[in-house]
């Protein structure tokens, strides 16, 4: 008679080709078409401050594991993603010592303190560019920059609408023509990586999709306009909103696992942005709405986990049914 051999492994016991690195790749790739804009849209100094962040990232990753004797793990191209997307949070004016700050703020103590990639409990980038925004709150507020000979200084469309004055049309926020930071200017260069990582089977729509049908559905009821059409789209297309829920929301670690906790989730999002925009002394609250989410992550999961096939109960008597 043949002996059966059975293996007894942990989970996960049904496994993906892709790896973490590949990953991390696809959404690199993805960020391209808005990071490409950016430098074209804010000139060469846009460039150099890419690369500083970047390179801060992954330097900083380095050392620390070198310093903790770690196992290096710069090649999983996690801490290139973090620096591109901080650098996509950043204006184009900040001073370059500034994005060195963030990205070793982002790397040391949002990620390698709570032991690494997968353990981190809110979005490395957006934890570093808040911590920006609060210690660096000037810089990190001037939008203006140069084109050729001139000095572009402008309030952002965000900050025009809470003045009551709308400046720009849908057309230049949907391409970009408009003040922000280096990454979140170009709703279309956006998408259009979104796209890539839908198709990629990187993310799917149930965080960003609820995310923007409950913040447009808040902006419509609480934000004044009523059904304007302009102002609905300048609240879209202004600001973090695109770069947040597709890039930053999605985030594999910070993010529900369970079908219906991204759904949650996502329903979170877009109340806390639309009350941080509506109520908030501050135009812009994508980044704080997301950060707070993510601290409600451990208890979404806990409401929404699946029940176990088969419960063990107590009889009174002690003994198990």
């Amino acid at each position: 008679m043949n002996e059966l051999l059975v293996n007894v492994s942990s989970n996960p016991h049904v496994r993906s080709k892709d790896t973490t690195q590949r990953i991390m790749l696809y959404v690199i790739i993805a960020l391209l078409p808005a990071t490409c804009f950016g430098i074209f849209h804010f000139g060469i100094r846009a460039l150099l401050l890419i690369c500083l962040t970047i390179a801060s990232c992954v330097c900083s990753e380095y050392v620390f594991n070198i310093i903790t004797k770690r196992k290096q793990t710069i090649g999983d191209l996690s801490a290139v993603l973090t620096g591109l997307l901080l650098a996509l949070n950043f204006p184009v004016m900040l001073p370059w010592w500034m994005c060195i700050v963030g990205g070793v703020f982002a790397i040391i103590v949002v990620k390698c303190l709570f032991g690494g990639l997968g353990q981190n409990f809110m979005n490395p980038a957006l934890g570093a560019r808040c911590f920006m925004l609060i210690s660096f709150t000037g810089p990190m507020s001037d939008f203006t920059y140069t084109r050729g000979a001139d000095v572009i200084s402008s309030a952002t469309p965000l900050a025009q609408m809470r003045s009551g004055e709308m400046v720009n049309t849908t057309w230049e926020m949907l391409t970009g023509n408009i003040q922000g930071t280096l990454g979140e200017t170009s709703v279309i260069a956006l998408v259009i990586g979104a796209i890539f990582l839908i198709l990629m089977g990187v993310i799917d729509l149930r965080i960003p999709g609820t995310y923007i049908v409950t913040f447009t559905i808040f902006i419509i009821l609480f934000g004044g306009h009523g059904l304007d059409s302009q102002f609905i789209v300048g609240q879209l297309c202004a600001g973090g909103l695109m770069l947040g829920a597709f890039f930053m929301a999605t985030d594999y670690v910070t993010s529900p696992i369970t079908s219906s906790g991204k759904i949650i989730f996502g329903i979170c999002l877009g109340l806390l942005t639309g009350i941080f925009r509506t109520f908030g002394s501050m135009a812009e609250g994508v980044s704080y709405a997301i950060i707070f989410s993510n601290l409600l992550v451990p208890l979404i999961e806990r409401a929404t986990i699946p029940k176990g096939f088969g419960v063990v109960k107590e009889k009174k008597g002690g003994k198990e049914a």
